[in-house]
């Protein structure tokens, strides 16, 4: 799609949005809410993903400490 072309969409899209009853404009605001959170993981560095997905490889193969198990090891981290 050309930008001429994007740029006439964006157009007609805030033409809508201004005349919009309110149901439609919380409607497109969860979208870009939405949108806006699922773009969090591009935004990392390489290096964190990488972590992380090893994280998770462990973590699937059992190789973690529970919630519980880490109260009960740590009692003065987890105090009130």
């Amino acid at each position: 799609m050309t930008s001429a072309a994007i740029r006439n969409i964006r157009e007609e899209i805030k033409q809508y949005i201004d005349h919009a009853d309110p149901k439609i404009v919380k409607m497109i605001h969860a979208m870009l809410e939405v949108d806006s959170d699922a773009d969090w993981w591009h935004s990392m560095p390489d290096n964190v993903k990488t972590d992380v997905e090893e994280a998770l490889a462990q973590a699937d193969d059992g190789a973690f400490i529970s919630h519980e198990q880490m109260k009960k090891k740590y009692p003065k981290w987890f105090t009130k």
